[in-house]
């Protein structure tokens, strides 16, 4: 064997780890060595920083049918059915190229969806830009935008909802992270676990080429322009819909014993995966692996991560039969290896060894750093920061209103939404912009599942163990405003390096926030994904921990969106008191972010979580809707435009000694307003106050438009307008950017 050429620097391995890879070989590695040793130790694949955290989520539960651990989480939804789901991130590449970066990020989350022998029903985004006033942050948005269209609408899958905001933090390092669900029977459950000695490991779909060389590395490092360096992975869709087509007929028979996608590390991480969770070795020959560019070395083979790929496992008389099947949806399948009793990965080009090395010391033997942190003097100032108003202020909440729904973090999604296709495949009952939750229904019975993705970034920059308990009570209770029951999350933790502070203190407080939440609300975490060294400028982006929540709900013709009706009462619920601290207010008023975001029982959310999952099943209950930015006045607007008539408001008598700017503006955990009947809002207020939340009226439903306490007032028409103003223009400038 060749020893290796490159330094270990070059694939991110520090000083320390190449002497611990020294030690453990007792020789010098390889190229092809190092560089497996440096995507399996990278962050993104060996989570050697995370994973001291994340080892205190709670993953368990009786509805729970996969953990952590494999491609993507498991949840019971009844009927002897499961939802699949995962969210992972695609940050870097969709930095360098927004399009394509966006794309492949959807198409790696799907093929971790159907590995798992479900069929993907539903994709949602989380998305994180910079300030929209700057050239180069239009361009990302528009086509980071457009890759996910582009790549979900070939697929034929929905995007059905998601996640977007915009803070100058994130100039030049935006978020890209896909979430997708899929559906299939208990005993359809396919896990990547390698077995059998002498089955043969079958590579299919695209052909490998050079692209996403050392992503995940390259992902994983303190280097800004090295985390943006590369040439990216450019994705076929419709190569993609047919692999999906393909694997998922493959499962319907027994010929596959376990099946990976080629995701980061590309036959890396996919085989030495396989091979860890099976306790088994590999041994593969790079000649046969089938290329798309002459003169590729095992080092360039073993390390692309060229898109549209799968390695299968099974039984040597059962290849052909693979083959055949594959056929018939123009793939190709090659036998590049066997499994081995030998736990060792093997990798070889015909006579030449390119790496022998143990499975268990690219995993077991992977480093693990406990980084101690704390909160910054800083930090804490900026947090204890008191937002002080002059209720005595000439401007109106009406003047307000109409200046925070114009606003890019506050205003409609739609120039995002419109295009995807939100329909297609007809499971969608309540798609982008028409409830809290997407809620999708489960053909051949009454009920569906609801799906969610929030996550505030202001909060979690300004107390990030807060605002982790923030971003899961959300996600939860806005699938619990549809009438649906949590049953799992799945979290994408974006963060600075977690080599120093903030980026350490991040990590460590954002998981603790995640795990507290989880255990308060009976929701585990059952996937997820680390993003970390998103910095840029040499400042870390605000910690975003993405969570994506599924539920389960009974009869999906009883799901409650936003629209409400004439005559209706219109109820605020709630428990705590609004604060400017971290507000969407502030932002847009003063340009900054300081203050105490809300604080939040998770007691009583729990319990408001529980009625309004009641209260969602009653007839006279028309609409739901979560109070979180912009506070309760947005969150009025944001009914009152869908459903096309206005509402008198009075000022609710529990918060009537607030200044106005707090009491209308000012944002709140644990609050919704709810839109009822005569009849049902009279049941709801007692409801409430049995499980110890305030419920009183606030207006009642009709008109043409909304009218304050002040006496100041908009038009629905004048609302809708600068609603769905907010990302028109960006959205078609950035359309216009070359580059």
């Amino acid at each position: 064997m060749q020893t290796a050429e490159k330094s270990w620097s070059e694939v991110g391995l520090s000083d320390a780890e190449y002497e611990s890879i020294l030690s453990l070989l007792g020789r010098d590695p390889t190229l092809v060595e190092l560089g497996m040793f440096g995507a399996m130790w990278s962050e993104h694949c060996g989570y050697k920083h995370s994973r001291p955290h994340l080892r205190q989520l709670p993953t368990e539960a009786t509805w729970v049918l996969q953990g952590p651990g494999e491609n993507a989480g498991a949840v019971d939804i009844g009927h002897g059915l499961a939802a699949v789901f995962k969210v992972e991130s695609h940050n870097h590449p969709s930095a360098v190229e927004p399009y394509e970066g966006a794309a492949t990020g959807v198409g790696g989350i799907v093929r971790d969806i159907f590995t798992m022998g479900a069929r993907p029903i539903a994709i949602l985004d989380g998305l994180r830009f910079g300030s929209l006033d700057k050239v180069r942050n239009q361009y990302l948005f528009s086509h980071v935008v457009a890759g996910i269209g582009g790549y979900g609408n070939c697929l034929g899958i929905p995007t059905v909802g998601g996640d977007t905001a915009f803070d100058p933090q994130f100039d030049g390092n935006p978020i890209v992270n896909a979430m997708c669900v899929g559906i299939v029977p208990h005993e359809g459950i396919v896990r990547a676990k390698a077995s059998g000695v002498g089955n043969r490991i079958v590579l299919i779909g695209a052909r490998t080429g050079r692209d996403g060389m050392h992503g995940a590395t390259f992902a994983s490092v303190d280097d800004p322009e090295a985390s943006h360096r590369g040439v990216i992975q450019v994705g076929n869709p419709f190569l993609e819909k047919q692999l999906m087509e393909a694997c998922l007929a493959l499962l319907q028979t027994d010929a596959v014993v376990a099946m990976q996608d080629l995701g980061a590390a590309g036959l890396t991480s996919s085989i030495i995966e396989c091979a860890s969770r099976g306790g088994v070795g590999v041994d593969i020959d790079v000649t046969d692996v089938p290329r798309r560019e002459e003169g590729m070395t095992a080092y360039e083979i073993m390390l692309s991560e060229s898109q549209e790929r799968m390695v299968l496992v099974c039984a040597p008389e059962r290849v052909q039969e693979v083959v055949e099947l594959l056929a018939r949806w123009s793939l190709a399948a090659q036998d590049i290896g066997e499994i081995t009793d030998d736990g060792m990965i093997t990798i070889r080009e015909r006579d030449e060894i390119a790496c022998a090395v143990p499975v268990e010391l690219f995993i077991d033997a992977c480093p693990t750093y406990h980084v101690t942190a704390t909160e910054s003097e800083s930090q804490r100032s900026r947090r204890e920061t008191v937002v002080e108003v002059d209720p005595g202020s000439p401007a109106s909440i009406a003047d307000d209103l109409l200046m925070l729904l114009a606003e890019p973090d506050v205003g409609s999604r739609r120039p995002i939404w419109e295009q995807y296709d939100h329909t297609i495949l007809t499971n969608t009952v309540m798609g982008p912009g028409a409830a809290d939750a997407a809620v999708m229904r489960v053909k051949g019975t009454e009920g569906g599942i609801a799906i969610s993705m929030d996550c505030n970034s202001r909060y979690c920059d300004l107390d990030p163990y807060n605002g982790a308990r923030l971003a899961v009570a959300e996600a939860t209770r806005n699938v619990a405003c549809v009438g649906a029951r949590p049953l799992g999350i799945t979290n994408c933790l974006n963060m600075g390096n977690p080599e120093r502070e903030p980026g350490s203190w991040h990590l460590q407080e954002c998981v603790r926030g995640i795990s507290d939440a989880c255990l308060a609300l009976g929701v585990p975490v059952v996937s997820g994904n680390v993003s970390l060294y998103n910095e840029s400028g040499g400042l870390p982006i605000q910690p975003t921990p993405m969570i994506g929540c599924v539920g389960s709900i009974a009869e999906v013709s009883r799901a409650r969106g936003l629209r409400w009706y004439d005559g209706d009462h219109l109820l605020l619920v709630r428990t705590g008191e609004p604060t400017l601290g971290g507000s969407a207010w502030l932002a847009a008023t003063r340009a900054t972010t300081t203050g105490s975001p809300p604080a939040i029982d998770l007691a009583i959310e729990a319990q408001l979580q529980d009625l309004l999952q009641r209260i969602a099943r009653e007839d006279g209950v028309h609409a739901i809707h979560d109070v979180s930015l912009g506070g309760i006045a947005v969150t009025i607007a944001e009914c009152s435009q869908l459903s096309g008539t206005g509402v008198a408001i009075n000022t609710p008598a529990s918060l009537a000694p607030l200044p106005w700017q707090q009491l209308w503006f000012g944002e709140v955990a644990s609050a919704v307003i709810i839109a009822a009947s005569a009849a049902s809002a009279e049941e709801i207020i007692p409801a409430s106050a049995e499980v110890g939340i305030t419920c009183e009226p606030i207006g009642t439903i009709g008109g043409d438009a909304i009218r304050f306490p002040d006496d100041s007032g908009l038009s629905v028409a004048q609302i809708r307008a600068a609603f769905e103003s907010a990302l028109i223009a960006p959205i078609e400038a950035g359309d216009l950017i070359a580059n």
